[in-house]
């Protein structure tokens, strides 16, 4: 008897995966984690084996690359699979949508994917705000945070790749900081002092408030690492906000001075 399969439109989401028969190890506890083109099969207490999607085919990274799952749909919940090295099916197995999971996990990698790109963004105003700075004291502290920012970037990437996404390409994200970053990066303005420091702290603040709401997304996905690494960047933003905001009167005859006005 044939069985009628419904089209899968999105592998997105999180699968529980159960052995049907073959070579294939016990699978309890198993889980695909899928996001785009990107993805991993979790096994209780191991590293992940990450794959790239291609099609209904899950293709295993070095050293797994002679691994391949062949996925065939058999509802828009449910996909059967073959388990092949080399071409040659070894096992099969049944992968089931985990609805409870899915879209928390689908909110979850979207808000790690826009720190990413607010990351991304706030690098590239950091060296916009150290190209105007002319005080050495605040380009040092600008440069220092500029190292804590690369690190940032690093931690959301790997929090990324550990739910088995890639960066998305196409997104709004960068709007969190794009309007700041039209006015720091203008290299003409006058007042460079009083402009960074309001944009830097005003950023400072719009990225606690991100990695605040992430933290606490994770924490309901059952997300500690996310979490805790959330925790610890906003410590750093929180510091660099304060560091500004100690320096206020600094900023103010810095900003004057640049304007050519004794006050």
């Amino acid at each position: 008897m044939s069985r009628k399969a419904t089209p899968v439109t999105q592998l997105d989401g999180v699968w529980k995966v159960e052995r049907e028969s073959g070579a294939l190890p016990p699978l309890s506890g198993v889980t695909k984690r899928i996001h785009g083109t990107h993805g991993q099969t979790r096994f209780p207490g191991l590293p992940p084996m990450r794959f790239e999607v291609r099609g209904l085919s899950l293709h295993y990274h070095p050293p797994f690359d002679s691994f391949v799952d062949m996925l065939e749909p058999d509802s828009p919940d449910v996909l059967r699979g073959r388990a092949t090295i080399r071409g040659r099916t070894f096992g099969h197995f049944t992968m089931r949508r985990q609805a409870m999971g899915t879209e928390l996990e689908a909110q979850l990698v979207k808000h790690i994917d826009e720190a990413v790109a607010m990351e991304q963004n706030v690098l590239r105003m950091l060296d916009g705000m150290i190209s105007t700075t002319e005080d050495d004291e605040i380009r040092g502290a600008l440069r220092q945070h500029k190292l804590e920012t690369e690190t940032h970037l690093e931690r959301m990437q790997k929090r990324l790749e550990a739910h088995g996404g890639s960066q998305s390409f196409v997104r709004e994200a960068g709007g969190i900081v794009g309007a700041l970053m039209k006015s720091v990066l203008d290299m003409t303005r006058p007042e460079k002092a009083g402009r960074n420091a309001r944009d830097g702290y005003a950023t400072e603040h719009m990225e606690i408030a991100s990695y605040e709401l992430l933290a606490r997304v994770a924490e309901r996905a059952g997300d500690e690492e996310t979490a805790t690494a959330a925790r610890k960047i906003i410590a750093d933003e929180q510091r660099m906000a304060d560091l500004i905001a100690q320096n206020w009167d600094r900023f103010a005859e810095l900003s004057l001075k640049e304007a050519g006005v004794t006050a």
